[in-house]
């Protein structure tokens, strides 16, 4: 199964610019069997000169979803096929950074149909999508518009099925992947015999001692872009020294991340030192003063309090501070983002309620307090969160209760259960910090899991 793929941007740079409209036609090797089109509103501005290429104003997408709520239509439509493109690069790894920005792993096999188009059908002058197509026949009245080019992607990609038999492979992950510099006891072989598979992977290094850990969706692939081709001085010492690669499959991805966390403060690897220091410096935290009213405020993350939320710096954790207080109208000052003695700047301009000069009584303010607060942690106080298990017979299982995450484990999908609370008999019991309390936000938030049972 193939997803022919097209987007337009606010520019040609991933880091800085933004989809604008994305196009997906599944395709099963014979003809178009599912689609998804849509306009994306970038949350950026869109240059006059992108709006004279792709015809798409910053009028025309002010009313179109974020691209988190198009998120799981791109991901159903694109389960467990390859991804195609004209200039797969481009397309994919916009898509990648993205979902990125929501947390989200995504990794898809690729073909590219420039590639293609040059081994399969050599002597065209230009392998642009704008001069081959022509070239083949294959018209286009909406070139630069998402579904215009991806349905002209689909001829040419028809084309190249034909030319090559039926039979089109994604780019070939050990193409890059080169034998210089790996270490001796550790084989090709060996690395082409690790799974596919979500899980936790160890690397080793001759004398058995553990060096890194990380987490992946397809652990194979990640272990061939840690040791193909680094660039990186960290990255060619880790090819140097790993002796031997280990793993351990969790099916569920949650279950990779709070065990990757919690091995990597355990056993404090050389190579995770970044990760080792708590990459969320600063935290978010509540309490109610004299007055009752609850309050907001930002300081250094010492480990010891659990943070409702956490950020890499200061500035991050004010920008994000003042978004959700415009949400939900809270008050600046009693969210320490301003210091003065007549009321916050917002009061001034008539935006806030007055929390900060006593006009708005403290029960109503603290209500919307509160549901900030349960958007940024797990939303019940008492939860049963069910993933995927490592077979088609098995459920992971992850348990908070009274606010606070207990732990994780697995279980068999035909157990009787008959209370939530059953369910703390299959876990093995672990430290919440700031950390697990951000992993586990963050995957409910974006909905991954399979259930929730709160109780």
């Amino acid at each position: 199964m193939y997803v022919i793929v097209d987007i337009e941007t606010t520019g040609g740079n991933m880091k800085n610019g933004k989809i604008t409209e994305i196009a997906i036609y599944r395709h099963d090797g014979e003809k178009i069997v599912d689609e998804f089109v849509s306009l994306v509103n970038p949350e950026s501005y869109i240059p006059p000169f992108i709006t004279s290429l792709t015809g798409i104003t910053n009028e025309m997408v002010s009313t179109a979803p974020l691209f988190y709520q198009v998120a799981k239509d791109v991901v159903n439509i694109c389960q467990d096929a390859v991804f195609v493109a004209h200039n797969a690069g481009f397309d994919y790894n916009f898509i990648k950074e993205e979902f990125k920005n929501l947390g989200y792993n995504f990794e898809m096999p690729t073909i590219c149909t420039v590639k293609l188009s040059r081994k399969l059908l050599p002597g065209h002058a230009s392998y642009s999508l704008g001069k081959i197509c022509p070239d083949l026949g294959i018209g286009n009245g909406a070139r630069h518009r998402a579904a215009g080019d991806a349905l002209a992607t689909v001829e040419l990609f028809e084309i190249l099925l034909k030319k090559n038999n039926g039979i089109l492979n994604p780019e070939d992950p050990y193409k890059e992947f080169s034998a210089d510099g790996l270490h001796p006891n550790l084989s090709i072989d060996h690395i082409k015999s690790l799974p596919t598979e979500t899980g936790v992977y160890y690397m080793h290094n001759e004398g058995g001692e553990l060096v890194y850990i990380g987490k992946s969706k397809n652990i194979r692939n990640r272990i061939i872009t840690h040791l193909g081709n680094p660039k990186t001085k960290k990255g060619l010492e880790m090819k140097q020294n790993a002796a031997n690669i280990s793993y351990s499959l969790t099916g569920s991805e949650l279950i990779a991340l709070l065990k990757e966390s919690n091995e990597i403060k355990q056993d404090k690897p050389r190579y995770n030192r970044a990760q080792r220091r708590s990459k969320n410096k600063i935290g978010l935290y509540t309490y109610t003063d004299r007055a009752g009213y609850a309050r907001l405020m930002l300081k250094p993350n010492s480990g010891v309090e659990i943070p409702i939320a956490t950020f890499d710096t200061i500035q991050e954790g004010r920008e994000r501070l003042f978004t959700w207080i415009e949400e939900y109208e809270l008050c600046q000052q009693l969210c320490g983002l301003y210091d003065g003695k007549h009321g916050c700047f917002q009061f001034q301009l008539k935006t806030c309620k007055g929390a900060c000069v006593g006009e708005e009584e403290d029960q109503s303010y603290n209500k919307r307090v509160l549901e900030l607060i349960k958007k940024l942690s797990y939303g019940h106080a008492n939860l049963v969160i069910l993933d995927k298990g490592r077979n088609i017979s098995e459920m992971a299982v992850v348990v908070i209760e009274s606010g606070r995450y207990l732990g994780w484990g697995y279980i068999n999908e035909e157990e009787c259960i008959s209370e939530p609370q059953q369910f703390k008999e299959y876990i093995t019991f672990y430290d919440d910090n700031g950390d697990t309390r951000t992993i586990i936000s963050s995957y409910l938030r974006n909905k991954k899991y399979r259930k929730l049972i709160p109780y």
